[in-house]
């Protein structure tokens, strides 16, 4: 399954990989190594803390490789009839006008504008254009759109 990823977003997990791989790895083996040298390692409580931050960090870098070998770029378009993954629009609800930019699930960010593409909202936005209604069941209940403008 592709990633969706801004450049900036792509740039930021090569950097949180880098991290991960020569910097956090570090500091567990050394966190791993001091706990082996207090003793007993069936009840080394310092011991299978560390391992188990081992593993998760060990999984969370095989996810970035994952995203980072399926990515697919995405980037800002201005203008344009339709929202497309890359997209931001300005609408208008009961609550007044707002403003979302259309990205992938890894960068999804609803308290900052960022809709992913992948969400209720965001499939309800997906190919629509200025003028359009929309209307999207939440379990909140049903919020109505308008969109105003494309950027």
């Amino acid at each position: 399954m592709p990633t969706y990823l801004s450049k900036k977003a792509l740039e930021e997990k090569m950097k949180e990989l880098q991290y991960r791989k020569k910097d956090l790895r570090k500091q567990i083996a050394e966190k791993i190594a001091g706990a082996k040298e207090l003793g007993d390692l069936s009840e080394n409580f310092e011991y299978q803390e560390s391992k188990e931050e081992q593993g998760f960090n060990e999984a969370h870098i095989a996810e970035i490789e994952s995203q980072i070998h399926d990515v697919i770029m995405v980037t800002a378009s201005t203008g344009g009839d339709e929202i497309t993954l890359g997209t931001t629009f300005v609408v208008m609800t009961e609550k007044g006008e707002k403003t979302y930019s259309m990205v992938g699930s890894h960068e999804a960010n609803p308290v900052e504008g960022k809709i992913s593409n992948e969400s209720p909202i965001g499939q309800a936005f997906m190919s629509r254009r200025v003028g359009d209604r929309v209307a999207v069941d939440l379990v909140t209940g049903v919020i109505e759109f308008e969109i105003l403008k494309i950027i």
